[in-house]
């Protein structure tokens, strides 16, 4: 869970989140999603964050049924697909979900 105040002090983070979900054509669901995950687990490392978007909007979209490629969302986010695919897992566990069962 996140507090107002992460909202504020991550607002451009979130800006890039908005855009690259734009340039992914995500559902709002998605969108929303992202946002969530990202807030609730946002590092403290600025070097961190931009991953930790990428790895939002593909644990995002997965989970809200909106899937894209971990090279699209790292191209949409300007990081490495290896970036993505070392993030997504932690991440859902650190959210409390389940990982998909493919």
């Amino acid at each position: 869970m996140y507090r107002a105040r992460d909202q504020v002090e991550n607002e451009q983070w979130l800006a890039d989140l908005d855009r690259a979900a734009d340039r992914l054509e995500l559902a709002s669901s998605a969108r929303s999603r992202a946002v969530d995950l990202f807030l609730s687990t946002v590092p403290e490392s600025e070097r961190s964050k931009k991953p930790s978007l990428a790895a939002s909007l593909y644990v995002g979209a997965l989970i809200e049924g909106d899937r894209r490629s971990q090279g699209d969302v790292a191209d949409a986010v300007g990081v490495s697909r290896l970036s993505v695919q070392q993030r997504w897992k932690g991440l859902i566990e650190e959210a409390g979900l389940k990982r998909p069962g493919w």
